[in-house]
């Protein structure tokens, strides 16, 4: 198979990202990508609680998800996306941070919540209170592909080595990662965290991550990843907005 992530700089403004996003997704599939992962909250990179209620929707109504389901059945490709932003309906009001596999006739195959919340002081003017803002998941997630069995997790879950585990003991062949993971944390863990649970799970390891700086503060590591069973790392994006395959 041919494998793509697109390493993008999202904004907080959903529309613009969406025309980025399609841009670098044609772009993989006429190069003839079958696989292509997207990073974490595709729709939306932004802190800012306020503005997130203002732009983000429901599932239903996301208009990035509807465009991307569409672009996947025009182009035949089966697409990760890495997450989006979502409101829910309830009586908890916090956002859902959900990754969606979307088959190539545009049809939603699995979804996955992310469990573990990034609630992280790095430096007395950086801090993150992820559990704020989002309601965690509570369930691991494994789809069948024509590639083989995907395990679903998200950025921060990354540091929690039982939910690979697991997923590999249940079958999963290729861990997918979708991130925005700090410039800070990145440069000291990103690698050898990915190269870890390849080596221990004896399983692929996809990690799209977003790259740049994060409106609101900070800054996205980039160097999407593709890593083989045996830590190889077999593609490195490095720090610049663009499609690895």
């Amino acid at each position: 198979m041919k494998l793509a992530l697109v390493q993008i700089c999202s904004g907080d403004n959903p529309t613009k990202n969406l025309g980025k996003t399609c841009g670098f997704i044609r772009e993989a599939a006429r190069a003839g990508a079958e696989l292509i992962v997207t990073p974490e909250v595709t729709n939306c990179v932004s802190q800012n609680r306020d503005h997130q209620r203002q732009v983000l929707q429901t599932e239903a109504q996301d208009l990035t998800l509807a465009q991307l389901r569409k672009l996947a059945e025009q182009e035949r490709i089966w697409l990760l996306i890495g997450s989006l932003a979502l409101k829910n309906s309830g009586p908890d009001d916090r956002f859902s941070n959900r990754s969606f596999l979307i088959d190539p006739q545009g049809q939603i195959q699995a979804r996955y919540d992310k469990i573990h919340m990034f609630d992280v002081t790095l430096s007395g003017s950086e801090s993150y209170t992820e559990s704020d803002g989002y309601k965690p998941g509570n369930r691991a997630v494994l789809s069948q592909t024509p590639f083989g069995t995907l395990g679903m997790t998200i950025c921060y879950d990354l540091r929690f080595p039982n939910l690979y585990r697991d997923m590999a003991q249940a079958g999963a062949e290729v861990l997918i990662v979708p991130s925005a993971f700090t410039k800070k944390t990145g440069q000291a863990h990103w690698h050898v965290l990915n190269r870890a649970r390849a080596i221990e799970n004896g399983a692929f390891v996809v990690s799209a991550c977003a790259v740049g700086t994060v409106e609101g503060g900070g800054e996205a590591y980039g160097h999407s990843l593709i890593v083989n069973p045996w830590g190889e790392v077999v593609a490195d994006a490095g720090a610049q907005r663009g499609v690895v395959y």
